[in-house]
C-alpha cells in the first residue's frame, strides 16, 4: 500500500528529458529516434542481404551424396527455392524504394530541373517556407503608408497577407501555387533549409533570423497608373531608371488578381486561358516583333562601328539588296514591283544621314546600314545588350531565361524575374535580304521582348554609355552589365532620338506638342510591326482549319490553328534628354501605328513620374497656373 501511495505522489514530470536534461535534449529526441530507426532499418537489410546470399546455395546433409537432378525434386529444396525468389524479390523492393527516396532527398534538389520545378507547388515545401511571418514589402519610398506587400487583420481575428496592388503587381509578386515571384524569393532567402536529423542530433539549434522588411525600386503610385494606362489592352509597360537600372514600374496586361487563386483549380483555369494569358509577363517573357524601334540597335551598332556618318539613298523602286531580291521599301511608299521602273517615294527619295533616316524612320536606309556593318558587328553588339546572336532559325528557339542581366542579391531573385532570351539570327546562310530586315526591325529579329527595348533605349540615357543591369531590390548598388558607347557617342545618339519627338516631320512630333511647356526633352523612336497570331472565338477558344500535308507520300488531314496579321503598336522613349531618369517601352497589341497609341501612353507616363518627382525636382510642376497651358518651345527643336 506504501509503494502504490509514492507512485502516487511522485512527480512524475522530473523525470520527462527537458526536466533531466534541459530543452536542447527534448528537441534532439525525435532526431535520435529517427536516426535509430534508419539504423536498426539498414541493419535489417543487410541482414537479409547476407542471409539471402548465404542461403543462395544450401546444403543439408542428406542431400550429400544425391544425384543434381533428385535434389531438385527434394520437396524441402524447391520450398527453400521459392522462399529465396520472395527474399530475393523483398530485398531489391527494400533497396529500389530507399533508393528512390534516398535520389528524390538528397540528388534531385540540386540536379533534377523538373523536380526544380514541381518544388514549388509541393505543399510541404510552401508550408515550411511561410512558417516565419515575412517583413513588410514597401516601395522606393519606404514608407509604410505605401507598402505593397503588409499584414493585416482578418475577419476573424487571424493575421493575413494583403497586397496593396492585388493586379497592378500580381505577376510581380508571384504566387505560392506558381511561379515563385517576389514574395517566395526576397523573402525566403532568410529561412534556413529543413535540417536533416543529424544536424539537429549534432547541432546547437540556433535563433531564428527575423524577416526584416524589403524595399523594392517600384513606385507605387506609378506602377499603379502604367497598369491604367492598358485597361481594355494587351500589352506591356517598362519603365527603368537608366541611371542605375531601377525598375520603376513594369505591367503587363491582362494579368490576375492574387485575391482570385484559392485553389490549385484557381491556377489551373486561369492557365487554360490561352486567349488572355493572365500568368504570361508579356514585358519580359513574350516575344514580340519590334519594327522600327530595333532601328535603335542598329543605330547603336553603327556607332560602335564609327558608321555613324554612312550615307545611304532611299529608291524609287525601294533597295534591292541582291539581284532577284524583294525589295525594301519605306513606310510611306506601295508596294513595287521589282520590274517596275517607275515608283514614288512621296518626297523621301535621295540620300540620307543618320539623323535624317531616325528622324523619319526609313526602311531603306537602315537595311543598307545593316548590310554595311555585316553580321559580325550586328552580333557582337547584340552580345553586348543581352541579345543572343545565334546561326540559325531553328536556335532562336532555345535560348531559355536570362537570368544573368539581374542585379540581385541572390540567384533565387533573378532566377523568378528572368526575362525570356531575345534573339537575332546572323549566321551565314541567312541573305542580305534577311540582314536588311533585321536592320529595320522585322523579318529574324522578330523575338524582342518589351524588357529588352527597354534595356535597348537605356543605353544611350545612361550618361556614361552603360548599359546598367536591372535592378528590383532598393538598397543593392548599382552594376554595369556592360559599356557599350562612349558618354561622347550616348549624348549623339540622344540628341538624335530627340529629332523623333521634336523636329517637324519626326514621326511622334505631334504627339509631344502635349509636353509643351514643360521644359522637358524627350528623345524616343516609334515602331508599327505586323505579326501573325492565333484567332479566338468570343467563348475564347481558338479557332482551328483542317489542312492536309504529305506524309510518306500520302496525305493526311491534321486541324491547324486559323492565323490573321495583327499590327503591334511601338514606342520607346527617355527623358529628360540632358540626364535621363527614365527609359521606357510600350507595346500595344493590334494598336496600329507607334504614334497612335503607344506613344500617347509614353507622353502620359512621363508626365505622371514628372508629378511624381521621378525626373527631379526641377521638374516637378508648381501649383498650377494658366501660363502653363499655354503651348511653349520645350529647348532644341
Amino acid at each position: 500500500m506504501k509503494f502504490l501511495l509514492f507512485l502516487l505522489q511522485f512527480d512524475w514530470n522530473k523525470l520527462r528529458p527537458e526536466n533531466l536534461f534541459g530543452q536542447q535534449v527534448l528537441e534532439r529526441t525525435p532526431a535520435g529516434l529517427s536516426l535509430i530507426y534508419m539504423a536498426g532499418v539498414a541493419l535489417l537489410l543487410v541482414l537479409l542481404l547476407l542471409s539471402f546470399i548465404r542461403n543462395l546455395r544450401p546444403k543439408f546433409s542428406y542431400e550429400e551424396g544425391l544425384p543434381k537432378e533428385v535434389r531438385r525434386k527434394l520437396s524441402l529444396t524447391t520450398t527453400n527455392r521459392s522462399l529465396r525468389i520472395w527474399q530475393f524479390l523483398f530485398v531489391f523492393l527494400a533497396l529500389f524504394v530507399y533508393g528512390f527516396h534516398v535520389y528524390w532527398g538528397a540528388v534531385a534538389e540540386k540536379g533534377d530541373e523538373h523536380f526544380q520545378e514541381l518544388s514549388s507547388r509541393d505543399l510541404r515545401t510552401r508550408r515550411s517556407s511561410s512558417t516565419a511571418l515575412r517583413g513588410w514589402m514597401l516601395d522606393r519610398s519606404g514608407k509604410l503608408t505605401n507598402a505593397l506587400a503588409y499584414y493585416k487583420k482578418g475577419k476573424d481575428g487571424e493575421i493575413e497577407r494583403a497586397y496593396s496592388l492585388d493586379r497592378e503587381m500580381a505577376l510581380l509578386y508571384g504566387t505560392e501555387l506558381g511561379t515563385p515571384g517576389l514574395e517566395r524569393t526576397l523573402y525566403k532567402q532568410k529561412i534556413d533549409p529543413m535540417p536533416e536529423s543529424w544536424e539537429v542530433l549534432t547541432r546547437i539549434k540556433k535563433p531564428e533570423d527575423t524577416q526584416d522588411d524589403v524595399r523594392i525600386t517600384i513606385d507605387r503610385d506609378l506602377q499603379a497608373f502604367v497598369a491604367k494606362q492598358l485597361e481594355g489592352k494587351k500589352g506591356a509597360i517598362v519603365v527603368l531608371n537608366p541611371q542605375t537600372g531601377d525598375v520603376l514600374a513594369m505591367y503587363s496586361n491582362p494579368s490576375y488578381a492574387l485575391g482570385d487563386i484559392k485553389s490549385a483549380e484557381d491556377m489551373h483555369k486561369l492557365e487554360r486561358d490561352k486567349m488572355n494569358k493572365p500568368l504570361l509577363s508579356r514585358a519580359t517573357r513574350e516575344y514580340y516583333v519590334p519594327g522600327s524601334t530595333f532601328k535603335t540597335f542598329t543605330m547603336i551598332s553603327a556607332f560602335r562601328a564609327g558608321r555613324q556618318n554612312s550615307v545611304f539613298a532611299s529608291f524609287d523602286g525601294g533597295y534591292i539588296p541582291f539581284k532577284g531580291s524583294r525589295p525594301i521599301i519605306d513606310a510611306t511608299q506601295h508596294f513595287i514591283p521589282p520590274n517596275t521602273v517607275t515608283g514614288s517615294c512621296d518626297g523621301g527619295c535621295g540620300e540620307k544621314d543618320i539623323k535624317f533616316a531616325y528622324q523619319v524612320s526609313s526602311n531603306q536606309y537602315f537595311a543598307q546600314l545593316a548590310n554595311s556593318l555585316e553580321r559580325q558587328r550586328l552580333a557582337e553588339t547584340a552580345k553586348m545588350v543581352g541579345i543572343s546572336a545565334v546561326e540559325t532559325p531553328e536556335e532562336a528557339g532555345t535560348q531559355g531565361y536570362f537570368a544573368d542581366i539581374w542585379n540581385a542579391s541572390n540567384k533565387r531573385i533573378a532566377t523568378a524575374l528572368a526575362p525570356a532570351r531575345s534573339t537575332m539570327v546572323t549566321g551565314k546562310k541567312i541573305t542580305l535580304f534577311d540582314l536588311g530586315l533585321e536592320g529595320m526591325g522585322q523579318g529574324y529579329a522578330g523575338q524582342m521582348t518589351p524588357f529588352q527595348m527597354a534595356l535597348i533605349a537605356s543605353i544611350p540615357a545612361n550618361l556614361k554609355g552603360f548599359l546598367m543591369k536591372p535592378k528590383i531590390e532598393a538598397d543593392i548598388q548599382p552594376q554595369p552589365f556592360n559599356q557599350v558607347l562612349t558618354p561622347d557617342h550616348a549624348a549623339q545618339i540622344r540628341e538624335i532620338m530627340a529629332t523623333v519627338t521634336e523636329e517637324p516631320g519626326g514621326t511622334a512630333e505631334k504627339v509631344f506638342r502635349r509636353m509643351d511647356g514643360t521644359g522637358i526633352r524627350v528623345g524616343g523612336k516609334t515602331g508599327t510591326a505586323e505579326k501573325m497570331a492565333p484567332v479566338f472565338d468570343k467563348d475564347g477558344k481558338q479557332k482551328m482549319i483542317k489542312k492536309k500535308r504529305k506524309v510518306k507520300g500520302e496525305w493526311v488531314e491534321y486541324d491547324a490553328p486559323v492565323m490573321e496579321k495583327r499590327t503591334d503598336s511601338w514606342f520607346i522613349s527617355i527623358a529628360p534628354l540632358e540626364n535621363p531618369q527614365l527609359s521606357i517601352a510600350v507595346v500595344v497589341e493590334a494598336g496600329g501605328f507607334g504614334a497612335t497609341t503607344a506613344a500617347p501612353i509614353a507622353v502620359n507616363v512621363i508626365m505622371k513620374a514628372r508629378e511624381l518627382g521621378l525626373l527631379g525636382d526641377q521638374y516637378k510642376p508648381k501649383s498650377a497656373t494658366p501660363t502653363q497651358n499655354k503651348p511653349n518651345n520645350r529647348g532644341g527643336r
